[in-house]
Order: C-alpha cells, then structure tokens, then sequence
C-alpha cells in the first residue's frame, strides 16, 4: 500500500483562546481523522512544522500527538513520522457490538458439574424493612461514626508490612482477638493457630464442604435448615438428608435410622435457624460420641448465638467436643454488618494445615486492612458494648411483637417465644395456607415467609418465620395489625 503523506498546512481554525493548548489541538486532529479528513495510514506533519504554522511549542504539538497516540487514534513509526492508525478505537468498539447483535457465531461453554449444580440462594437489591422481615440485624443502629473512627486511625499508622499482606489464615492480631473472644464468651476451645479469618459462615461452610466432601456422599441437615448451607452442600454434588428437629434439636435417633453413615453434619445448636430451639445438653453429647465413634465430622454454624435473651449464651458443642470432629464458624457480618463480609472458622489441629493450603490456592485471606480495622474495634471493647447494646434493642422489639400478638393474633397465631435470635416462628391455626397468608400480607406491604421454603422435603409444620430484629416497634404493631387482618379475611 502506498505511503499516504500529510503536507502542510492543515486546514484547522484558529487556536483556541480558553484551555490548554494541546486539548485544542488533540481535538482538531481527532475531529479530522474521524470525519475522514485523515485516513488511515495518512502521515502527520512534523511537529515542528505544526509548531511554526500555528505559533505552538513543541512541547504543545507532543503533547497532543502523544494523547492521541494513547488512545489508539495514531501510532509513531522509528525515524519515520506519526501515522493515521489502520484501525480506530471506534472500529474496535463496533466490532464488540456485532457480538451482541448475533452476526458472529455463537460459542458454546462447556460448564463443569460444579458450575452445573449451582443455585443462588441470595438475590436481590436491598430495599426498606418492613413488618417481619426475617434474619437481619438492626443496620441503622450501628455504630458507623465509631467505625469510621477506627478505621480511619488504623489508616493513618498503617505500615508497609501489612500492606504487602499477611499470613494465609488471616491476621494474626485478629486471630488471637477471636481466639480470646470465642474461648470467654461462646466456651469454644481454641488457640489462635486453629483460628482461619474467612468472608462469613457461608465461606467457611463452602471451604469445609469442598475439603471434606465427594460428590453422592451423605450430609445431614436440620430440616427445616438454612437453604444456604442447601446450596453450599448441592453445589459439591453431596446428597443432602434432612433430619427432621424436635424440641430438643436435631433428631439423632431418627438421622441415624435413615441415614446411618453421613460424611458430614451442618448443625445450628445455639439458636435453631429457622425455629429457634436450642439443642439440649442430652442430645449435643449424644451427638458427639455418636459422631466420634462413626467417624463423622460436625459443622457448627453460630450464626447469631450472642444475641440471647435469658441468661447467658448456651456453650458452643465444640466447646463439649473430646475427639476433635467439629468445626465451629461464625460471622462478624451478622451481628454487626452484612457488608463487613468477615467470619471465622474453628477447625481441628490436625486440620489446620490443608485448610490453610485451600485459602492460599484461593482467597488467600479476606482484605487485610478490614481485618485490622475490625481486630482494633474488638480489642478496644467496642464490639462487646455493641453487642450489648443491641441485645437489649431486639429483647424490647421481641417482647412488643409477642404483647401485639396476644393482642391482635389470638387463636390464630400461636408464636414461638424464642430465647435468641433476630426472628421468630408464628404456627398457623384453622388450616389457614401459609403460603396463601404470605401473598395476601405482601399486598399490605407485610412480609412473611412461610416454613415450608426453609425445607428439602415434606414441610415441617404450617408456620411463618416473622423477624423482629430490624423492624421498629411502630412497625411491628403495624405489621401485626395488618397480618390480623388478613388472617381475618
């Protein structure tokens, strides 16, 4: 092809008289090679050549020479000038869109069977609370202006070092932070070597499932249960077996009736999710010589045990655990903030190194500097006052939900009234369809989620989960009013 060359001058306006000089040229020279003035391949003047015709630098003309390069609309050729490019920025973007207009042929993408097995369990932009919604933390009760404090003076002494990272199971400080917590308050018993700093519970859950089990092999779950350890459990390929839960927990004698050799056991003792009981002593040490002698292995979710309402939190089962077969995770993201996105994962000495080797060939570890910044906020005792505080809030919002309720509801709701937690249980009487009452409460702006959705096989009763942790007490009482209503009609 031949060399096409640009000789002066060039038919450009005046330079401009307001902003920078090399901008007015940039965008003469650019307006010119889109409209076709100069095609590609064609040769640019010398810089100096342009400096002279319009009284510029030579500074100027590089400057928007060197703009334009940047951004794809020229290129400079060694000992030979700057060209016109073949291909424009434009150009490139146009052929992206034929992508999306069907003229390329469409490509087929093999999936694996873990990508194949996935279901979201969790979707949807958050919107304002309202009467009863479930498993969520009063958020506009935290302490934000603290927070904002800690952070910020953690940012501004924050060193080199932990700026390059740190070890795979978190950070230290942090780690011996929980350490302490967990041994103190939820009679865990640990060192800070057993203790991995994940992104939640649900991370935890995931990272175990995938180390422990294969797919087709037997994991037990509460029925009802969490549907995101379902999910986690189902995306490994693991059958999962719902045991039914009684008044005591996890029906143990039933489980192993059904399924008598499980690899894994997920298991909320401390505040049964959805129904709130809590497993009783019997029935935890009947679980653990049980698990000890069949081989079988426990997670222990502690997904919202310090928000407990009479007498102290109930000790952790890893705490009454001999023969090391349970691993214990639990979430700062639920009792303070879901975007904080920070848990943490109890496992086993003899465990501790190929949980590490799994967070270092994936996350390696959550951000650090959250990390720090949270590990300042428990150290200082701002954790502990919050947790306290909000414990009182949701005990005051749980006693207003059951006095309306008494009020309102009488001998058509009979509602659990739970020790712990963000939500509650309300069964339905006179055949009334929860799935019906959820329809026609949404219509009042209600929400309330029936039982059944929290089950993987036959519904364990005909309930609705009604949490009271986020809603106001003027709320509640609406709520009530409304959903008595409705149960009327």
């Amino acid at each position: 092809m031949p060399r096409e060359t640009t000789s002066l001058p060039l038919s450009l306006p005046a330079p401009a008289t307001r902003g920078p000089l090399y901008r007015w040229l940039y965008e003469q020279l650019r307006a010119a090679i889109l409209a076709g003035r100069l095609r590609p391949g064609a040769r640019l003047p010398a810089t100096r050549d342009l400096a002279v015709a319009y009284g510029l630098s030579r500074a100027t003309i590089i400057t928007a020479f060197e703009q334009l390069k940047a951004e794809g609309y020229v290129e400079g050729r060694t000992g030979s000038g700057t060209y016109v490019s073949q291909i424009l920025p434009e150009q490139l973007l146009q052929v992206g869109g034929m992508r999306h207009e069907g003229k390329l042929p469409h490509r087929r993408i093999s999936l694996s069977s873990y990508a194949k097995r996935l279901r979201p369990f969790r979707s949807g932009a958050p919107q304002a609370v309202r009467a009863f919604r479930p498993n969520q933390a009063a958020l506009d009760l935290f302490p934000t202006t603290l927070w904002a404090q800690v952070a910020a003076r953690r940012l501004r002494r924050v060193s080199t070092r932990l700026l390059a990272g740190g070890e795979t199971l978190g950070y230290r400080p942090l780690r011996e932070a929980v350490a302490e917590y967990l041994n103190t308050s939820r009679g865990v018993k640990c060192t800070a070597d057993q203790v991995l700093i994940v992104s939640g519970a649900q991370e935890g859950l995931d990272r175990t499932a995938r180390l422990l089990l294969n797919p087709g092999e037997h994991a037990w779950m509460e029925e009802p249960g969490y549907p995101g350890a379902a999910a986690v459990l189902r995306a490994v390929g693991a059958k999962i077996c719902g045991v039914p839960v009684d008044s005591e927990g996890l029906d143990l004698e039933r489980g192993i009736r059904r399924w008598p050799r499980p690899k894994l056991v997920y298991v909320t003792p401390a505040h049964q999710f959805p129904l709130g009981v809590t497993m009783s002593l019997r029935r935890r040490l009947a679980l653990l010589e049980w698990a000890r002698k069949a081989g079988v292995l426990i997670f222990e979710d502690d997904y919202d045990s310090e928000y407990r309402y009479s007498g102290r939190p109930v000790p952790a089962l890893q705490g009454l655990d001999r023969a090391g077969v349970v691993l214990f995770g639990g979430s700062f993201s639920a009792v303070m903030f879901p975007a904080l996105r920070l848990g943490y994962l109890v496992v086993p000495p003899e465990m501790v190194d190929v949980f590490a080797a799994a967070q270092s060939v994936s996350t390696h570890h959550p951000p650090l500097l959250g990390q720090a910044v949270l590990c300042d906020f428990i150290s200082e005792g701002h954790f502990a006052r919050h947790i306290r505080r909000m414990r009182e809030v949701y005990a005051e919002r749980l006693g207003v939900l059951l006095k309306a309720a008494r009020e309102k509801l009488d001998g058509v709701v009979e509602i659990s009234n739970v020790e712990a937690g963000l939500q509650t249980v309300g069964w339905l009487r006179g055949g009334i369809a929860a799935e019906d009452v959820a329809r026609a409460a949404a219509e009042k702006n209600v929400e309330v989620m029936p039982l059944r959705r929290y089950a993987f096989g036959r519904a364990p009763g005909n309930g609705i989960v009604l949490g009271f942790a986020a809603v106001e007490p003027k709320e509640l009482k609406r709520g009530v009013e409304e959903l008595a209503a409705v149960l009327r009609t």
